[in-house]
């Protein structure tokens, strides 16, 4: 009875194995295709979502095989090979990020940027990204255009920009109508007694990507001379004229709330507006209110 068993699990396996290799995408035909990106978008065919993310195209890929795929890396200034994951369906992975792929040609290339978690794709906007790629013989000899020339924000881009203007602009001292600009608030020190530096939050094991130096933009600001030794965190609007307006800041103990806010404000009016040159964050060339992060110290 064992050996009757054997031979239909056997052939299930088999036929379950086949029916995985059929559903795996056959890339031979665009082999040896360099490729470019020129448009990233939202499903929405937007390049900016609410909080102001833009996404960017800049990828160049080759395949070199059906499990090889170069990628330009602008650090190296070459083409780097990467192994091409077949993981289900029409999902891969490489250069360790996850895309679904949507459709492919020898003029072009079209996939899905996937977000996952715990090795589950996010069903949100971190998934809703859409890449298209021309090869460069669709760019140079068909439509006969630069990938800078297609990578530009569109009419629409630009339209929905202004009208995110437009709030923030209504409520400059209102977080939740600010937005990430795509050039963070910049500080430049007009005296030696105070320094700024930007920080960095990247972490890749916690899955923190540039995106968050990008969307939550964090400063430490050391100034000497102060009137006594002191150390506080909090969360800033910096409007679109680049006065800073007081967010959020912890507070333990409810009873001084009152007091620790006049604190910060005075640190606000007194250090960082007097001190610093403030440059608003902008986008598109607009200047709009966007929230930062600083950790402000000082020293008697």
């Amino acid at each position: 009875m064992a050996g009757c068993n054997a031979g239909p699990e056997k052939t299930t396996k088999k036929n379950k194995k086949k029916k995985e290799e059929l559903k795996r995408l056959d890339f031979t035909p665009i082999v040896g295709i360099k490729y470019h990106e020129v448009t990233r978008r939202f499903s929405n065919g937007l390049s900016f979502s609410d909080i102001g993310f833009q996404q960017e195209p800049s990828w160049i890929i080759q395949f070199a095989s059906n499990d090889t795929v170069k990628a330009w890396s602008p650090q190296k200034q070459i083409m780097q090979s990467f192994y091409f994951m077949y993981d289900h369906g029409d999902v891969y992975n490489f250069a360790g990020e996850w895309f679904r792929i949507k459709g492919f040609s020898k003029d072009s290339i079209r996939m899905q940027r996937l977000h996952l978690t715990k090795q589950v794709i996010a069903k949100d906007i971190r998934s809703d990204v859409f890449m298209t790629y021309y090869s460069e013989d669709y760019l140079n000899n068909v439509i006969k255009k630069k990938p800078e020339e297609l990578r530009k924000p569109t009419a629409a881009d630009t339209a929905f920009i202004k009208k995110l203007v437009a709030r923030a602009d209504r409520n400059p001292t209102n977080a939740d109508s600010a937005f990430a600009g795509r050039i963070p608030v910049q500080f430049t020190p007009k005296s030696k007694i105070i320094s700024v530096e930007k920080l960095s939050t990247v972490d890749r094991l916690l899955g923190r990507t540039e995106a968050y130096d990008y969307l939550f933009p964090e400063y430490r600001i050391k100034i000497q001379n102060a009137y006594q030794d002191f150390g506080y965190s909090f969360s800033a609007v910096v409007d679109q004229h680049g006065k800073i307006h007081l967010n959020k800041f912890r507070n333990d103990m409810p009873e001084y709330y009152e007091q620790r806010k006049k604190v910060l404000e005075g640190i606000i009016d007194v250090y960082l507006q007097n001190l610093l040159l403030v440059k608003p964050g902008t986008t598109l060339g607009i200047p709009h209110a966007s929230e930062i992060t600083l950790n402000v110290s000082g020293k008697k």
